[in-house]
């Protein structure tokens, strides 16, 4: 029996979609590449998806790194890879940033990117959940920003992920973290990768993840902003 899908507002749900498992022999999910094209695909190199393994990302293919237009053109023209819209792709929408190298193709791709995927018992999006509201009470915003719990305070904890402890799993990308974030109902997997840290997947079905090393420097970042995970496998 296929696990029930995720009850969204009306307004993510436009955006919301559904991928059935079992068509797949693996799914990857990949964390946020911001641009970083070789890292990229020298961590296609090492996963070696065949034509019927799955790569799903959390978003923020692009800014930040120096090829976004490389990363956008391999997940738009790869039949086995979808991408969630995160808040980068969400500002190039709203006029509030731009990228030069996107062609109008690329642009129109992004506009089509779903805000969320979800298979299994897992919901991928960029930023997160909040647990303490359903599903249904989500905004776009809200999925592709969420991180901390704690009034106006972006990188105080509580951290949504720390408070999550229910179906689905969620796999996010957004907050900078030291290393993957490992909980039962929570994948973080934007490990810095363009701030000189590693570009992250995780194997669904081995249950195991894949990094790579950024092999140039990195853009700078205060320590106060990658964040420590929380002890694994906890809820």
């Amino acid at each position: 029996m296929s696990a029930p899908e995720p009850s969204f507002s009306e307004t993510p749900a436009a955006w919301h979609q559904t991928v059935d498992a079992d068509d797949w022999d693996d799914i990857y999910v990949v964390g946020d590449v911001h641009g970083c094209f070789d890292a990229l695909q020298r961590l296609l190199q090492r996963i070696d998806p065949g034509e019927d393994d799955l790569v799903v990302f959390v978003g923020d293919l692009v800014r930040k790194g120096p090829n976004s237009r490389g990363v956008v053109q391999l997940v738009r023209e790869s039949p086995n890879m979808l991408s969630v819209r995160g808040n980068n792709e969400e500002k190039l929408l709203r006029g509030e940033k731009e990228l030069d190298e996107l062609s109008a193709v690329d642009m129109e791709y992004i506009a089509s990117m779903p805000v969320a995927i979800s298979f299994d018992e897992a919901l991928v999006v960029h930023g997160g959940i909040d647990p303490r509201k359903p599903l249904a009470d989500h905004s776009v915003d809200d999925v592709q920003n969420m991180r901390s719990l704690a009034p106006d305070g972006s990188y105080d904890r509580p951290f949504w992920f720390e408070r999550h402890a229910e179906t689905p799993t969620v796999f996010f990308g957004h907050t900078v973290l030291a290393e993957p974030v490992d909980r039962e109902y929570a994948i973080g997997l934007d490990t810095g990768c363009v701030y000189g840290g590693e570009l992250t997947a995780y194997d669904y079905w081995a249950d195991e993840y894949i990094t790579v090393p950024l092999d140039r420097e990195g853009k700078g970042r205060k320590s106060s902003k990658i964040v420590t995970p929380p002890e694994p496998n906890t809820a």
